[in-house]
This record gives C-alpha cells, structure tokens and sequence, in this order.
C-alpha cells in the first residue's frame, strides 16, 4: 500500500538538521571567541604585559618597636591602651620612683661633700706654704740661739782652762774653779742643746715641705670640675637621675600601641616586653614572587600596589629597596630536605622588600600584616 504521505519523513528530519547545524554555529562562535581573547592577551603581552610582572602573594610588613623597661620596680600607671596612637618620646608606663629617687638625693650629697673637700684640699695648700715659711723662721731663730750657745760655750772653755792654769799658783780658789767648772759643764750642755733645735727645726721644716707637697699633688692643674673624686661623684649622680628617668618608660618610636602585656601593680623587670609600637608612617610591602618572575627584577624599580582594604581605587607606590637573600624554606625553622629521594619540585617563592611612599601611607593608612596586590615595572631593566 503506497505511503500516504512521502514527505514525512524529511519533515521528521528537519529539526534534527537545524539543532546540528546551531550547535555548529555556537562552537564557531565560541572557537572565534578563544582565540579573540587569545589574541587579545597575546596582543597585551606584546605590547604592555612584558612590562611588569605581578603577585597576589604580598603583605604589609613593619619594623615593630618592642617597649621594654630599662629598669626594674612595681607598675604604678599604664597611659595607654591598645590601639592608640602615641608619638616618640610620650610616657607610656611609670614605675615606682621612691628607691630612685633616696638614691639620687644620697648621690647629690655625696657629690657636694667631694665637692667641699676639693676645695679644703685646696684652701690647706696655702696653709702649707706658709708653715714652710714658718720653719724657715724656726730655723733663723735655732740657729741664732746655736750662735748664742757657741758663743757661750767659747767663753767658758777659755775661763776655764785661764783657771785651770792659775790655780796651782793658789791665785783662784777652788770654788771659782768649781763655778768655772760647772758653767763651762752648762755652756756645753746648752750648746748641744742648741744643736739639736736646729737639727729639729731643720726636720720639721723638711715635713712640712713633704706635706705642702702632697697636698699640691691633690690640686695642681685640677680644678673643681675636673677633679677625679668629684668626677667619680658626678658621675653616680648622673647614674642616679638616669635610674630615676628610667621609672618613666617612654614611646621609642611614634606609631600605634598593640599587643599591650603589662597592668598596673605588676612587678617588671629589666628588659620585660609590656607591648609593642607599630611606626604606621614607615611600613613597607615584602611580594613573593615565584622565581620564574625574578629574572628581571632588581632593586630600585618602581611599583603598583593595591590593597583589600580600599579597593582599586587607592594605589600606593612604590620602589624596590631589596631581595630577601633566600626563600622561606631556605630560613624554615625545619628546612626542606630535597636530598631524599622522595623529591618533589615546588615552585619557590623569593620575598622582596618594596618601600611606600610616607605621603600616601598618612592618606590612606595600613595595617602590618594586610595583604596586597604588587605590579611591579621591570621594562627598564
């Protein structure tokens, strides 16, 4: 029996002919799709992509200040909290000064005694000289009185012997050989006695010389602001008042106070971490780039930066300060051993330290540890 209708068929077929031939349309567009876009990026490479080289894997990093005391005592008031933003030279802790203060008022005392002293040291000087002019006088007047007893002693040698001669005559009598006797026995003892102040006054003369002397030795060319004792006492008087500043621990740097450790009564001692100053003004960005991307890279190239925290449409730049001397894994506390046989190659990462302009840092402040976006120009290189 013939077929009623003989076009059904190709009826049938059509709408499989026309979803084939749509799916044809759609590959073709997408295949000129593919390779637009390829061409595009080439296109881009060629003329701008080979200029810079980019990394997602940056963080703001900062040269923190840790705030620790210089001496030891008992916390009596903590200025300041977490994130506040404090400049160099503001008091941040105070320490309990009352030991500090007794000893730099016990070293103010002992520096003006040694002060005092020098100067009595130096009023004996001239004391001394004048008891040298004093034996010198002593010792005129000694020899004098040693004249006086030679003299003397002359004298009663001669009346002596005149009478010794006459008295077998029976011209003197025995007493006045006798008084003759005694007085020539007294004009010796005098004279010895005459010798021997000299020889005294002499010594004592000679003494006083030796102490003039050794005070000289204490002051000469020396003042009282160059004399050693009272150098040594200025000197634990200038270690007094540094202690008691030391009580006032102040900010090192000027910046933001995080990570704070200390609260008032707390016992510290030298050298304790209390909390930690952030310089915002002086943070930098450290981008690990892949080592495929450091072959034009070099220090003093310019860079892009963009951070999570603004967006795009706050760019920071830059400038290359340095290349970290080795990767993360070469400084890891347990560092990679490649030399086993289980060996697996892992692209490395090199950190390198890019420097932000300060103006842009004050417009739009960051935070250590916020992660950026780098490009940085190596077409000069």
């Amino acid at each position: 029996m013939a077929d009623p209708n003989p076009a059904a068929p190709l009826l049938a077929d059509a709408p499989a002919n026309q979803a084939g031939a749509k799916r044809k349309r759609l590959f073709l567009i997408l295949a000129v799709a593919v390779v637009s876009v390829a061409a595009l990026v080439g296109l881009w490479y060629l003329i701008l992509g080979w200029r810079t080289v980019s990394t997602d894997n940056a963080y703001v990093g900062g040269d923190v200040a840790q705030v620790t005391p210089l001496a030891a005592g008992t916390v009596l008031a903590v200025n300041v909290q977490d994130t506040r933003t404090v400049k160099a030279g503001d008091i941040l802790v105070r320490l309990d000064d009352a030991d500090a203060r007794i000893a730099l008022a016990r070293a103010e005392a002992e520096l003006a005694a040694a002060e005092r002293r020098f100067r009595q040291t130096a009023a004996t000087g001239g004391a001394l000289e004048a008891k040298v002019q004093a034996r010198d006088a002593d010792i005129a007047s000694a020899r004098a009185q040693l004249a006086v007893a030679e003299a003397n002693f002359d004298r009663a040698r001669v009346d002596l012997e005149r009478r010794r001669k006459l008295a077998p005559s029976g011209a003197v009598s025995g007493d006045e050989l006798t008084s003759a006797s005694n007085a020539f026995a007294a004009a010796r003892a005098n004279l010895a006695l005459a010798r021997a102040q000299v020889a005294q006054a002499a010594s004592t003369r000679q003494s006083a010389i030796g102490d003039s002397a050794a005070n000289a030795a204490l002051t000469q060319g020396l003042t009282a602001e160059n004399n050693p004792e009272v150098l040594a006492a200025r000197a634990a008087r200038d270690q007094a008042r540094l202690d008691l500043e030391r009580t006032l621990v102040r900010a090192p740097v000027s910046g933001v106070v995080s990570r704070r450790q200390v609260q008032v009564g707390q016992r510290v001692a030298a050298g304790a971490a209390l909390m930690t100053i952030v310089p915002m003004a002086q943070l930098y960005v450290d981008a690990n780039f892949k080592e495929g991307q450091l072959g034009k890279v070099k220090p003093g190239q310019h860079a892009e930066l963009t951070s999570d925290l603004y967006g795009g449409d706050v760019v920071y730049h830059g400038r290359i300060v340095g290349l970290a001397g080795g990767t993360g894994a070469a400084f890891a506390l347990i560092p990679a051993q490649n030399a086993t046989g289980n060996w697996i190659k892992v692209v490395q990462r090199l950190p390198v330290r890019i420097a932000l302009d300060p103006k842009e840092l004050k417009a739009h402040p960051l935070r250590v540890g916020l992660s950026m976006d780098v490009d940085v120009d190596v077409s000069g290189s």
